[in-house]
């Protein structure tokens, strides 16, 4: 089965989004401990945060996938 690009690309933008959300709201909670505040402050950090994230998954995504296929072939080879 072979994955389109257009699905490569709209799966890089839900996993971008998805862990910037999180990561912003891990990173915003800790060191505010919930104050008042603190969910401006981890949406104003997202908005900046996601499109980064994005666009360095588009440029680290093909390297991570060339990776896993070397490390998962030389494991065949050990096999």
């Amino acid at each position: 089965m072979t994955t389109s690009r257009s699905t490569l690309i709209l799966a890089q933008l839900f996993i971008s989004g998805s862990m910037s959300f999180l990561m912003t709201g891990i990173f915003a909670a800790v060191p505010l401990w919930f104050a008042s505040g603190w969910v401006a402050t981890w949406m104003q950090h997202w908005l900046v945060a996601w499109p980064v994230a994005f666009l360095l998954s588009l440029i680290v995504g093909p390297l991570c996938f060339k990776a896993s296929f070397m490390v998962l072939r030389g494991a065949d080879r050990l096999r």
